[in-house]
C-alpha cells in the first residue's frame, strides 16, 4: 500500500493516491471488526467448560475437576453439566442452545442422555459419566475451535504458496515499470 501510494504521488495522481489510502483503511476496520466477532464467539465457546464437577462419593459431594471424573462415577448436577452421562436421578430441564442452537428448553428424567456444556435450569440431577473430560462434546468442541485454524483446505494452502511467489513478483514489477 506504501509502495502504491507513493508511486500515485510520484506521478501526480493524487486521487488515486488518496483512494488506496482509504480503501486499505476501510478493509482494515472490516478486518478488525471481523477478528473482534470472533474472539467474542471463542470467548462464549470458553464458557461451555465447567469449573468443577459435584463428585458423588456414597453420601458425600467432592468438588474435583471435571478431569479427574472417571467413565462410571456418579455426579450431581445442579448447574451447567460438565461431563456427558445417563440421568440416574432427578428430573430437570436443560438449556441446550450453547451447543445445538435450540432455542427451546429440553426436559430430562432418568434414563435420558445429557450433553456437557448444557445448563441445568431447573432442579437437580445425578449422572452416571458416559464419557470422560477429553472425550465429552465439550471437550471436542473446543479442541475443533482451537486447531480450526492450524488446519487449512487444500485450496487455502495454495493459494498461501501462490501468494508467496506472486505478491513479491507483482511488487518487484511495478517498480520497475
Amino acid at each position: 500500500m506504501c509502495i502504491a501510494t507513493i508511486g500515485a504521488f510520484c506521478i501526480s495522481d493524487y486521487k488515486e493516491a488518496i483512494a488506496v489510502m482509504l480503501f486499505y483503511s476501510v478493509g482494515e476496520i472490516f478486518q478488525a471488526y471481523a477478528v473482534n466477532k470472533t474472539r467474542t464467539s471463542i470467548s462464549s465457546l470458553m464458557d461451555l467448560k465447567s469449573d468443577y464437577a459435584n463428585l458423588l462419593v456414597g453420601e458425600e459431594i467432592k468438588k474435583v475437576a471435571p478431569e479427574e471424573i472417571k467413565i462410571g462415577d456418579e455426579v450431581k448436577v445442579g448447574e451447567k453439566v460438565p461431563l456427558d452421562g445417563v440421568v440416574l436421578e432427578g428430573a430437570s430441564t436443560l438449556d441446550t442452545s450453547s451447543l445445538t442452537g435450540e432455542t427451546l428448553p429440553r426436559n430430562v428424567s432418568k434414563g435420558d442422555e445429557v450433553l456437557a456444556g448444557v445448563v441445568n435450569l431447573t432442579g437437580i440431577i445425578n449422572l452416571k459419566v458416559s464419557q470422560v473430560y477429553e472425550d465429552s462434546t465439550v471437550s471436542r468442541i473446543l479442541d475443533l475451535v482451537e486447531n480450526a485454524a492450524s488446519k487449512k483446505a487444500p485450496i487455502e494452502q495454495f493459494i498461501t504458496r501462490f501468494a508467496r511467489i506472486y505478491t513479491p513478483t507483482v511488487v518487484f514489477l511495478a517498480v520497475a515499470l
